[in-house]
């Protein structure tokens, strides 16, 4: 008879067995919700409930190289190939933004939180209140463009509300989104959304013990394979790979797997301030697109009711023209208008090619697309800009406290550039609404008088139309006939030339320079869009200096080669993790850093045969630099070594300290033998302090062959399953609940039963 010993198993509990179309590569537990995204193979991206009910399928249109759920599993931030990182909505898979941060694929996401709430000199924690809700109604929302018809102001989308909750950054916990490409670029972004810093791992510096200077590393062919920000956002850890450079100390290292460690304190010891920038600068930029769009929709709408304007009536010259007149249609308008008797062109015009309907037609278009216009501009042009104008208020006010946000980039100069444009890109849009105005008017005034000519010479009763002013008629045909002013404030003409302004004009700006307003004397002279251009450029400027102060603070803090790859890598797959976890601090650990990282990865048989089929963990890495300089190492490390007959497929990090693997047995065919699922507790495994050299090149995993542990399939904790299969490995710590993928395209998807001492048969 069997002991209960013998019979001991992990009791993973097969939840269901379901057939995937396409293989998948991807895959991620929500961290809040029961929710599983998957990318696959045929570039979609699938969210399944745990009972495998579908909620919606996307394709971006480009394989998809890297998922990411944000922490308060409302939205997931996808990789591309080409580099764009796009973040989409839990609820319905709708995107939401797109980033274009890099320019190769996008290998590795990691989005953390705040895990701590910081606290100020007096010991209370700092709240920041957006205070736009206290002055202004809710932020306009973007004008739709498809499917609007002259007089409809249905400009705007219930389903946009989904996008203004989940991009208005207020509602968040202070967030950092890392991102690592193909090419050795990091990219970081506050709320996912606001890029607050980018480096690259081909040229780093570290200081290295025992050595005066600061060391000069470089990493040669650079690759980043995993980024994982602590949760109190101290510290970065990048497992990369790359041949090692080191000048100061001569000669090349390895080509191989390395780790790094990053210093982002200042993410923690200035997210107040930082939170305070992005979320202005996150929310300015979500009101530069509604005015983008705006201006879109505006440019399309009068380009079309103009367009209708001169298709009607520019036939009237070909008519004169044909005739041997030498006149111009204003001339033989005001003829017209003057009581002369009517030439045989402008009769036939009125009477036969344009008609009462054709003015009523045209009349509709070009007055109901001005009317549009107005609404466009008073529901979300003109709001987004004020807002905009109080936004830059409130930063122009923090620039000015150098002592806090002089550090993190945030440039007096700059901003005061930023909110004197907004100034005057607000002082266009009134007068771009005068000039609209009038000219919808002139437009009115001239057709109503046509439709009373039409009836006149047709000896048609006109007393029910609308009375018109014979000087207002006059003043369109000789300056408005012609000319279009909406369109040349609206967008730049063709020859790019200035708007007019009459000299008084030009002068009374010029005093207003000299009283201490505006800086600019030729603001006038520029088109709406040339103003917005310059709006958003002195954005860009702006928000630029934050972004290149935190990139230039954000350094090497501790190196270490792992293992030796090919010094031509090829796309084999290596299984690797890197978490952090909550710890008791170990002798000598700064008291301040309460997480502990650790890093797991398979090591490769070659060119270490003698400990071959090993998977080798690390914890307090991110410790370990500041240890050396004071004479102790917080380094620790184990081999595990797997199974004889298995070889390891993934891994990953469960809870606190435990590891979950994923092992396939070592046989010829993919589809022949088995796998199972493992689990270890790190608290179990025999860690041993490892010895560093001021040479960054010195460790080496021989140091641990003599205290390899041996995993066992008789004691572990293991579920067996009856196929071979292929990561990955998705785990959800929160949720207990694993998943694989096997071979055969079908997704097993198991529960992880807490109770240790829980006995269940194995499959």
């Amino acid at each position: 008879m069997e002991t209960d010993e013998a019979m001991r198993v992990l009791p993973f509990q097969l939840q269901f067995d379901k057939p995937v179309a396409s293989q998948i590569k991807i895959a991620e537990w929500n961290p809040e919700k029961d929710l599983l995204a998957m990318a696959t193979e045929d570039s979609k991206i699938l969210l399944h409930r745990f009972n495998w009910q579908r909620l919606w399928t996307i394709s971006p249109g480009k394989s998809v190289t890297s998922l990411c759920w944000r922490p308060d599993g409302k939205a997931i931030a996808v990789g591309l190939e080409d580099g764009t990182i796009t973040l989409h909505d839990v609820e319905n898979g709708k995107l939401l933004r797109s980033l274009k941060s890099h320019t190769v694929a996008v290998v590795c996401l990691n989005w953390e939180e705040d895990a701590q709430p910081s606290k100020n000199d007096f010991g209370n924690i700092p709240t920041y209140e957006d205070r736009t809700s206290r002055f202004f109604p809710p932020a306009p929302r973007i004008p739709q463009m498809p499917g609007l018809v002259s007089g409809d102001t249905g400009f705007t989308d219930d389903s946009e509300d989904s996008f203004r909750e989940l991009a208005n950054s207020s509602h968040q916990r202070f967030s950092i989104l890392c991102s690592g490409d193909k090419d050795g670029s990091i990219c970081f972004n506050i709320f996912g959304i606001f890029p607050i810093g980018k480096i690259n791992i081909h040229k780093f510096h570290v200081a290295i013990p025992n050595v005066d200077e600061q060391g000069t590393c470089h990493l040669l062919n650079a690759s980043i394979y995993k980024v994982a920000l602590s949760k109190d956002l101290f510290h970065l850890t990048v497992l990369c790979s790359g041949q090692l450079s080191q000048e100061e100390l001569g000669g090349h290292g390895m080509h191989g797997l390395h780790c790094l460690v990053l210093d982002t304190s200042i993410f923690s010891k200035r997210k107040d301030e930082l939170y305070q920038v992005a979320l202005q600068a996150s929310n300015i930029e979500d009101l530069t697109e509604v005015i983008r769009e705006s201006l879109t929709v505006m440019c399309k709408q009068w380009t079309d009711a103009t367009h209708t304007f001169r298709e009607k009536f520019d036939s009237l010259s070909t008519l004169i023209v044909d005739n041997g007149l030498d006149s111009s249609p204003q001339e033989e308008f005001l003829s017209l208008l003057g009581g002369a008797r009517t030439s045989p062109p402008i009769h036939q015009f009125l009477a036969n090619s344009l008609g009462e309907a054709g003015v009523k037609r045209v009349s509709k278009a070009v007055c109901g697309a001005g009317k549009e216009l107005q609404l466009i501009v008073l529901n979300h042009l003109q709001p987004a800009a004020e807002i905009i104008g109080f936004r830059m208020g409130e930063l122009r006010g923090l620039s000015r406290w150098r002592a806090r946000f002089h550090g993190i980039g945030l440039d007096e100069k700059l901003i005061n550039n930023a909110t004197e444009n907004s100034g005057m890109f607000l002082v266009q849009v009134e007068r771009f609404m005068r000039v609209l105005s009038s000219v919808v008017q002139q437009f009115s005034n001239f057709f109503n008088w046509l439709l009373k000519c039409i009836k006149l010479l047709m000896q048609e009763p006109s007393d029910q139309l609308p009375r018109y002013n014979s000087e207002l008629v006059v003043i369109f045909l000789k300056f408005l006939y012609d000319q279009d002013p909406v369109r040349q404030l609206l967008e730049p003409s063709e020859i790019d030339h200035d708007v007019d302004v009459d000299l008084e004009t030009m002068q009374r700006v010029r005093d207003l320079v000299n009283f201490g307003g505006f800086s600019d004397c030729n603001y006038l002279r520029r088109t709406l869009l040339k103003e917005f251009q310059l709006l958003e450029s002195s954005f860009k400027e702006a928000f630029l200096m934050p972004f290149t102060t935190i990139s230039t603070k954000i350094l090497c803090e501790d190196f270490l080669p792992l293992f030796p790859l090919p010094s031509s890598p090829t796309s084999v797959f290596i299984p690797m993790s890197v978490s952090y976890y909550k710890g008791i601090s170990q002798p000598h650990q700064a008291s301040d850093h309460d997480f502990i990282d650790y890093v797991s990865f398979q090591v490769p048989n070659e060119p270490f045969s003698d400990i071959a089929n090993c998977i080798g963990i690390l914890r307090g890495f991110m410790h370990d630099m500041s240890g050396i300089k004071k004479g102790y190492t917080s380094l620790e490390a184990v081999l595990l070594s797997v199974p004889s007959g298995y070889h390891c497929v993934d891994l990953s990090l469960y809870k606190e300290g435990q590891i979950v693997l994923l092992l396939n047995e070592a046989c010829t065919s993919s589809d022949s033998g088995e796998a199972c699922m493992m689990i270890v507790r790190t608290s179990d495994l025999p860690f041993v302090s490892v010895s560093r050299s001021p040479y960054l090149d010195h460790w080496e995993l021989h140091q641990l062959k003599d205290s390899v542990f041996y995993l066992q399939m008789g004691n572990a904790k293991v579920r067996i399953i009856p196929h071979s299969v292929v990561a990955p490995l998705a785990v959800s710590a929160s949720r207990g609940v694993a998943s694989v993928y096997a071979t055969r395209k079908r997704a097993l998807v198991y529960i992880l039963e807490e109770d240790e001492d829980e006995v269940s048969d194995t499959e």
